[in-house]
């Protein structure tokens, strides 16, 4: 494998992976210490928490990040858990409204999407994901919106200075490349609507 977008996966595979088990393990112990009886301590409290969260976004950025083979599918029941655990807590809801089970390639476009919408949604807001005669359409909408234009000019042009956490703008115009989509985007002052 030579392609850049299957190095960076291969690479995002293997971190999920890595780190899935142990975070897992300590997640068993915690589940060991509450059911010792008794009133769970803060700290306690807060370190389950902790794991809970990091399980969520591991779970989240294998589907973004990760290696997509063939024509692998991913359940419904997998996807809206994980987005239900990811968004658990903030400000943004997530609400992937699709019957059935998806190409794990299509999800990651998905949420990918996501991940760029999210960067917009600083005051909190919603997330729709549809799917219809093949065409995604990840709709957002909030109250106050806070978009960067030059994020989302690398969806349509080669990336410039991206910092890490800005790394989805750069992995969605390539995953929709390989895949052989377009995307067409339009916003306002409090919504966006992606199609592809």
């Amino acid at each position: 494998m030579t392609n850049q977008a299957d190095i960076a996966a291969l690479l995002g595979s293997r971190i999920c992976h890595d780190l899935i088990s142990p975070i897992g393990a300590i997640g068993n112990g915690v589940e060991l210490l509450m059911m010792e009886g008794g009133t769970p301590s803060p700290e306690l409290t807060l370190i389950a928490e902790s794991v809970a969260s990091a399980t969520a976004r591991i779970r989240f950025f294998r589907v973004a990040f990760g290696l997509t083979d063939g024509d692998q599918r991913i359940g419904r029941a997998e996807l809206t858990k994980t987005l239900s655990d990811y968004s658990q807590g903030g400000r943004v809801s997530i609400e992937w409204d699709i019957p059935g089970n998806v190409l794990r390639r299509e999800a990651k476009l998905a949420f990918l999407a996501i991940q760029c919408c999210e960067t917009a949604l600083a005051y909190g807001g919603r997330i729709s994901v549809t799917l219809e005669d093949e065409k995604w359409q990840v709709d957002v909408s909030a109250e106050r919106l806070r978009i960067d234009p030059d994020h989302w000019a690398t969806l349509s042009k080669p990336a410039g200075e991206l910092t890490p956490a800005q790394v989805h703008f750069a992995l969605f115009p390539a995953a929709l490349s390989q895949q052989n989509r377009r995307l067409r985007a339009e916003m306002t002052e409090t919504t966006i609507k992606l199609n592809f």
